[in-house]
């Protein structure tokens, strides 16, 4: 699953305009974030996480794990805050940010 340079420019835009829906916490990676985790990107595929960790490196350590246990795909990151993809050709329509987006721009 690799995205084109366009896709991730788009998504990025979609991404602006996101609330964060998973905060992670200085608590770490638990089995329920995981599953709240999971959860946002089978309903929303694209989804804004925000990475509550005062030291950079362990920002990025904790996205690293996020990402290999989510098998999301990184859109963005700035600061603490992390733009994460996944698709799900299940995805409800009235709850993905790609399809709400795709529809709303009359894009197919």
């Amino acid at each position: 699953m690799s995205l084109s340079q366009a896709q991730k420019k788009a998504y990025r835009s979609i991404g602006h305009h996101l609330n964060p829906v998973v905060i992670v916490s200085e608590n770490g990676v638990s089995e329920n974030l995981l599953a709240e985790l999971n959860r946002a990107l089978n309903d929303h595929e694209l989804i804004k996480v925000k990475l509550a960790l005062p030291e950079r490196d362990d920002r990025a350590a904790m996205l690293d794990e996020l990402l290999a246990d989510s098998r999301a795909e990184l859109i963005q990151k700035i600061g603490k805050m992390a733009l994460l993809y996944r698709k799900n050709p299940q995805a409800n329509p009235k709850l993905s940010n790609i399809a709400r987006f795709e529809n709303h721009h009359g894009r197919h």
